[in-house]
């Protein structure tokens, strides 16, 4: 087996499995029952088929079906490559949304563009307050299969915004809210290869108490463009800024 500490080529066509069990000294795994049937019963593949698996930790595995069994496909490791982690964290912390989809919406894009980490933040003025990442933890597997990512973003527990402010203290830290104060160009404030943690805030924004909380905590304020974005496009719009910022 092989370990070039390289990006592998992507192949566009290419189908990509998930399995977080798997390790750089596996020779064989089993796929579970759902996994198994959607690979045998509709995709129809067969044994001595390849298919690609990532466990999420940046290794991408090149497997070889064994036993086509739509209950336990079983298939053994030809070869594997790891994939050089990104030189810079991107971490949003975003309000949750009234409406459930838009939520999912940014947490599917967001891992498309190449996020690294999520936490959920109930704010003042959240008009959702308990939320089950379950769902949200499937949609972000999903996103990262489809788009090729070997990396799986990290998806945190919801958490209070005064609980969560005071614990961020490294990389460039800044808050996105719509009161009219001075604020900053996000896209000019942006530095390559750091790490960034940016706020974005409910339907309602964030408080005065909020804001002035970050600002104690040395969070820059920032506007995200000339337009009133909802949460979830303010949070696709931050996403995509850094990643272009690191790929400039």
């Amino acid at each position: 087996m092989r370990i070039p500490r390289l990006k592998p080529e992507l192949n566009f066509n290419m189908q990509l499995f998930y399995n977080p069990t798997i390790t750089e000294e596996a020779k064989t795994f089993v796929f579970d029952k759902e996994e198994s049937k959607h690979i045998i019963k509709v995709l129809r593949k067969k044994e001595g088929d390849i298919l690609h698996v990532t466990n999420g930790k940046g290794f991408l595995f090149y497997t070889e079906i064994t036993i086509a069994s739509d209950n336990k496909c079983t298939v053994k490791i030809n070869s594997f490559e790891k994939q050089e982690p990104s030189p810079y964290r991107l971490h949003l912390a975003v309000a949750p949304t009234k409406m459930n989809e838009r939520y999912e919406w940014f947490l599917e894009k967001a891992t498309e563009i190449g996020i690294h980490e999520i936490t959920p933040i109930i704010c003042e003025h959240s008009e959702r307050k308990v939320i089950k990442t379950d769902r949200f933890q499937k949609i972000v597997e999903s996103a990262m299969k489809q788009s090729l990512h070997y990396y799986l973003p990290i998806l945190n527990e919801p958490v209070a915004f005064k609980e969560f402010i005071k614990t961020q203290k490294t990389g460039q830290l800044f808050i996105a809210h719509c009161e009219e104060t001075d604020k900053r160009s996000l896209k000019n404030e942006l530095q390559a290869s750091q790490d960034v943690l940016i706020l974005i805030g409910p339907e309602g924004d964030f408080s005065v108490k909020e804001i002035q909380l970050a600002l104690e905590h040395h969070f820059i304020p920032v506007s995200l463009g000339a337009t009133r974005l909802r949460t979830e496009t303010a949070a696709v719009v931050a996403c995509h800024s850094v990643v272009f910022k690191n790929e400039a």
